[in-house]
């Protein structure tokens, strides 16, 4: 994911502006990759704008729809003082923007056997102990593209509230532009990470049926109802995936089925 390399590979052919004064047409903004001036249409992504003006993604690319975290892009607006974060799956592109696609975020990542570690109060911050020089400047949440309150579940993590900490953090991609911002030199998604495993393996009560449901897999028994819902068109999937019933809802339990 964020451990990954990201490589441009620029085409031969490219559209390219020669200069500031050729005008643009309506539909189309001036961007500008890896310090050149390329023309694109609007309402592009930072992704289709990069492989519009003629780059090839060989990595990071990722899943182009805003969960694996992998084109973790800086930007900024020309004449504007702050730089800009996001994804570049996500992000639109806008006039004058000057665009840096991240090859990966160098967060160090402690090393621990889940099945082992002893899931205490204070575990987390042994693991990582830089979280108490946390200054609560809020940098992290103001950087994350998935609008998590990113500061709040590092002060959770240093009062040892593992549970709350995983769960602020569930939407967590790894794209690690909390890390690179961070003063402190956090590594937000790695504790954030370390903390649902944590609440999932110590924490959350056992699936009643998940290990039933498993055999059941294995016995082929469910074979002639997923030929059913491959053939079945999309709005009644749908209409299915609305109306299926969940029992830790019924049961008022966090983490059954």
């Amino acid at each position: 994911m964020t451990e990954g390399k990201q490589v441009f590979v620029e085409k031969k052919k490219v559209k390219k502006i020669k200069g500031k004064d050729e005008k643009l047409k309506a539909d189309e903004i001036e961007v500008f990759i890896m310090g050149k001036s390329y023309k694109v249409p609007a309402g592009l992504t930072i992704m289709k704008a990069l492989e519009y003006a003629g780059y090839r993604f060989i990595r990071g690319c990722g899943c182009r729809a805003g969960f694996c975290g992998a084109c973790s892009t800086v930007y900024r607006i020309e004449d504007e003082q702050k730089l800009g974060f996001d994804l570049a799956c996500q992000k639109v592109v806008e006039n004058n923007m000057y665009l840096v696609q991240l090859p990966f975020v160098p967060g160090v990542k402690a090393e621990y056997d889940i099945e082992k570690i002893d899931p205490s109060d204070s575990i987390l911050l042994e693991m990582y102990p830089e979280i108490a020089r946390c200054v609560s400047c809020n940098t992290c949440t103001k950087s994350c593209p998935q609008d998590i309150d990113t500061m709040k579940y590092i002060q959770m993590a240093v009062r040892g509230d593992i549970e709350r900490c995983a769960e602020i953090s569930f939407d967590c991609i790894q794209c690690g532009l909390c890390a690179m911002r961070c003063p402190a030199d956090i590594k937000h998604y790695h504790l954030a990470q370390l903390a649902r495993r944590l609440r999932g393996k110590y924490i959350d009560p056992r699936s009643k049926n998940l290990a039933n449901r498993v055999k059941e897999i294995d016995q082929r028994k469910y074979d002639e109802e997923i030929v059913k819902l491959i053939k079945m068109p999309n709005k009644d999937i749908k209409e299915l995936y609305v109306k299926r019933k969940i029992e830790a809802e019924d049961e008022g339990d966090l983490g059954g089925d």
